[in-house]
């Protein structure tokens, strides 16, 4: 019998349990080129916008600062620190409403845009010739936390030392209406590509498994491009069913492991990050470009022309839908995250963050409003799809 690596090799996928197969909504900007958004009036950047603690603040009001330079300290090793999107001034450092269910303030320094886009000094670092302990601080220097989920730093992820069977790189992005991963694979493979060596250096995995749902045939054929000339790199195509990008769904899907209740992935042998932390690194690493900003759909009945838009980290959410051509006659809800798993926003001064992939914002006759919760018939509906 072949050994699964054998397996793998050959192409073969597995299943696993429940799933849903909602409708996907993403025709209307997933085949669009990524739009770049004007410097908004103000950026509003919350100290901490990862898993772990925030940095101390570097900065003060009144001072100027320049792009690419921190603003706040990564003196600990779940701190990540924020950068300047931009070359301004600091206003105010202090409580604006949070990009979290709960509206909580939180503390965000708050940045006036001058206009001059312009950078501080940049020491790009070359891969032949830098140690690890190099490249996992650059890492994490340059604030990069995970982009396809809750916001892990990506510098323990690529620290870790204890063997890996597989690295796993997410690119499902299986939620309805989103498409900002697609349209970057499309754009950026080569660069994707480029994040993905430089975690294999770190890593030292038997090989790479790229997962992707097939109705992406675009991203697909651009990544299986980048990644022509890399042995034990693969690229499969996933059938499209939610929750597919789910990180305990995809190693099932891929290598048929289950991780046990309470355990991680490298308890197993596999690290996981998404396509948007690959190639985030591969900027920060390469270019020594801090991660300032992040592509998020905008997507919605509500928008006239609905896209994918490179949004600087601390853009107003109004900003983006204004850009998007927002129906401002009726609002409605408007929701950070998509409709499975996003949160309605109190207000649209909330800022894009670094976790923020899509704003959604429905007419009524597209998301109406959630009908009166009823009494459990016990009809197993609910168990049945679930896949935990």
């Amino acid at each position: 019998m072949p050994s699964l690596y054998q397996q793998i090799q050959a192409g073969k996928l597995w299943d696993f349990h429940g799933g849903v197969h909602p409708p996907t909504r993403k025709a209307q900007t997933a085949q669009k080129p990524i739009a770049v958004l004007p410097l908004p009036d103000r950026l509003y950047i919350p100290l901490r916008q990862h898993i772990g603690v925030a940095g101390n603040v570097l900065v003060s009001i009144g001072q100027r600062v320049l792009k690419g330079q921190a603003l706040t300290s990564a003196d600990n090793s779940m701190a990540v620190p924020v950068h300047a999107p931009t070359s301004g001034t600091i206003v105010t450092v202090g409580d604006h409403t949070s990009a979290h269910p709960s509206a909580l303030p939180e503390n965000t320094i708050t940045l006036a845009p001058d206009g001059l886009d312009e950078w501080r000094e940049q020491y790009p670092l070359n891969l032949a010739t830098s140690d690890n302990s190099s490249l996992l601080e650059r890492i994490q220097l340059s604030g990069i936390a995970g982009m396809g989920g809750a916001g892990f730093p990506a510098h323990l992820k690529a620290g870790l030392t204890q063997p890996v069977d597989y690295l796993i790189i997410n690119a499902v992005e299986c939620e309805p209406y989103i498409s900002a991963d697609d349209a970057l694979i499309q754009e950026g493979a080569i660069t994707i590509v480029k994040g993905i060596d430089i975690l294999c250096k770190l890593l030292s995995p038997k090989a790479v498994l790229i997962g992707i749902e097939d109705d992406k045939p675009a991203a697909s054929a651009a990544l299986k491009a980048a990644c022509s000339q890399r042995e034990h790199y693969y690229v499969r195509d996933l059938p499209t069913k939610y929750p597919s990008g789910g990180e305990k769904q995809l190693i099932q899907l891929l290598t048929n492991k289950e991780v046990p209740a309470g355990r991680r992935p490298i308890d197993i042998g596999i690290v996981m990050l998404n396509v948007g932390t690959a190639f985030a690194i591969a900027q920060a690493v390469l270019d020594d470009h801090p991660l300032l900003s992040r592509v998020v759909t905008v997507t919605g009945e509500t928008l006239s022309q609905p896209q994918n838009v490179l949004a600087l980290i601390g853009t107003p959410v109004s900003d983006l839908l204004n850009f998007c051509g927002y129906q401002h006659k009726q609002p409605y809800k408007v929701i950070m995250g998509g409709p499975m798993m996003g949160f309605t926003l109190p207000d649209l001064t909330v800022p894009i963050t670094k976790t923020t992939n899509c704003i959604l914002a429905p007419s009524k006759h597209e998301l109406p409003p959630a009908a009166e919760e009823q009494d459990c018939i016990r009809c197993s509906a609910c168990a049945d799809v679930c896949p935990a």
